[in-house]
Order: structure tokens, then C-alpha cells, then sequence
């Protein structure tokens, strides 16, 4: 499957931002997905996870609260809403398709697929 992110790329800190992202097929259906990024000199960092059905989903406790996934398995696309961005939230975000079980959903190497991936810069 191929993973296309998308969405605005620069905002103020306390704005927010929605991610998109768009599959090639219908395949994703069958699994969960995530969001993971990586903020420059840094490893990737899990932000979060969202089960095939979606009535499931898990975050990193540092994006709780303000940030919000979502997917519409009719359009197959998932979607990261982030509100209240803080200028920590710079990094390129990349969506995947995990293959693991729901509790290793927030460990990368249990991902198959991956976007290219979007630039999100939080100005402070």
C-alpha cells in the first residue's frame, strides 16, 4: 500500500493543524494505523494509534488532550487533528500501517508501510 501525507505545514504556536493522509487501497481497512514523528537530532517519536474500526486509540501523553486521530475506512484515509501545537511539535509527520497487535501499536518496527512523510513547523 502507499501511504500520501498531506495538509497545511506552517502554523503559530496554539493553533492547530489536521493531517491527512491517503492509501492507495482498501487494504488498511484490515489494520490499525498510526502517526509517528520525527523532530530534527531526535529519534521517532510514536504520537498515535488508531484501531481498524476506529473505536479504539492510543497517544503519546504529550499530545493528550490536544491532539485527535481518526479515520474514514470509505475514503481510506487517516486523519491527526492537533490543536493547542507548541513549537516541540516541529517534526516530520508520517503516517503507517501497523501489523502487530494493538499493544505494540506504539513500536515503529511494528509498522509495514510508510508515508513519505510532512513537515509541520510550529513558530513560537
Amino acid at each position: 500500500v502507499q501511504l500520501v501525507e498531506s495538509g497545511e505545514r506552517l502554523v503559530e504556536a496554539g493553533g492547530s493543524l489536521r493531517l491527512s493522509c491517503a492509501a492507495s487501497d482498501a487494504t488498511i481497512t484490515e489494520y490499525h494505523m498510526g502517526w509517528f514523528r520525527q523532530a530534527p537530532g531526535k529519534e521517532r517519536e510514536f504520537v498515535a494509534a488508531i484501531r481498524r474500526a476506529g473505536g479504539h486509540t492510543a497517544y503519546v501523553d504529550s499530545v493528550k488532550g490536544r491532539f485527535t486521530i481518526s479515520r474514514d475506512n470509505a475514503e481510506k484515509s487517516i486523519f491527526l487533528q492537533m490543536n493547542n501545537l507548541k513549537p516541540d511539535g516541529t517534526a516530520v509527520y508520517y503516517c503507517a500501517r501497523g501489523t502487530g497487535t494493538w499493544g505494540q501499536s506504539s513500536a515503529g518496527k511494528n509498522y509495514d508501510s510508510w508515508g513519505q512523510g510532512t513537515q509541520v513547523t510550529v513558530s513560537s
